[in-house]
């Protein structure tokens, strides 16, 4: 547990100084090197639609992951009449209690110490529990950090293809940058910087393959209307049309969510909530 509490700090710190990591090696380097001649630099060039591009995928990656921490799981402990403090809940969770008004599909978080109403797992890089009040934003902060990531790669490798004069036409000049790179470094022939940016492309392609593999796998799941807890556990679900599990956890206006990081509009449990 102790380990698991560590985790749950560092993983958050780790992710943020990657964020400013790639943010600067982007705005400073990557972006710059682009421009060939600012003076004439026309209004839609490529180096400023690239770092549009960029800065939207970074402000939605960022504001849903933000997103992500502020809509913490609820202390249901109250609502379901189990009183107050992670003890109660915990006899709750082991069969002691029984409570009346029991939501289905809630699980009790040691780390976080509340109960989240269809809980789907707990997220060491934000720091919090995925649930019903945060699962949108989560899958848009992985969707985003994806792409940041890949841009940042495709932006990487146009900088190291020009800075070192090869090309990457090969897809094995890829697999073989990284031992070259090494042995070049340690020869004194490779520049620290540079050796930098290519330990950061391959840090930006899993990071990316990562993040997208596991939006990928959450879709799936929502679309099946369960949550990962669900699964693992072998709780069996009712069954729903696909569209009405998607609009549970995108809600109705879920075009707006996709442009700009907001919270979960129009979705049943906000209505619930409401109500």
């Amino acid at each position: 547990m102790l380990v698991l509490r560590l985790l749950n700090v560092v993983a958050p710190a780790y992710f943020l100084c990657i964020s400013l990591v790639t943010f600067v090696l982007q705005i400073f380097l990557f972006i710059p090197s682009m421009f060939r001649d600012p003076s004439t630099t026309p209004l839609f060039s490529p180096a400023l639609l690239h770092g549009a591009l960029f800065l939207f995928l970074s402000a939605n990656a960022l504001g849903n992951y933000v997103l992500v921490i502020q809509s913490s799981p609820e202390d249901l402990g109250k609502g379901l009449n189990l009183g107050e403090g992670a003890e109660v809940v915990a006899d709750w969770l082991d069969g002691s209690r029984s409570p009346g008004s029991a939501l289905p599909s809630t699980h009790f978080c040691r780390l976080c110490a509340r109960v989240t109403q269809r809980h789907d797992h707990h997220c060491f890089f934000t720091g919090n529990c995925i649930g019903s009040r945060n699962m949108r934003n989560f899958i848009m902060f992985c969707l985003y950090t994806s792409l940041a990531c890949l841009d940042s790669l495709v932006a990487g490798m146009a900088y190291i293809s020009a800075a070192l004069s090869m090309s990457f036409a090969n897809p094995l000049a890829f697999l073989t940058l990284l031992p070259h790179s090494i042995s070049q470094f340690f020869s004194g022939a490779l520049l620290s910087s540079e050796m930098f940016v290519i330990l950061m492309l391959y840090l930006w392609l899993g990071i990316g393959l990562a993040c997208a593999g596991f939006c990928c796998h959450q879709m799936l799941l929502i679309l099946r209307g369960q949550t990962r807890y669900q699964v693992r556990k072998g709780i069996v679900v009712r069954a729903r049309p696909w569209r009405e599990n998607l609009q549970e956890v995108f809600g109705k206006r879920w075009l707006l969510g996709l442009l700009i990081p907001v919270l979960n509009v129009g979705s049943d449990y906000r209505r619930q909530k409401v109500k």
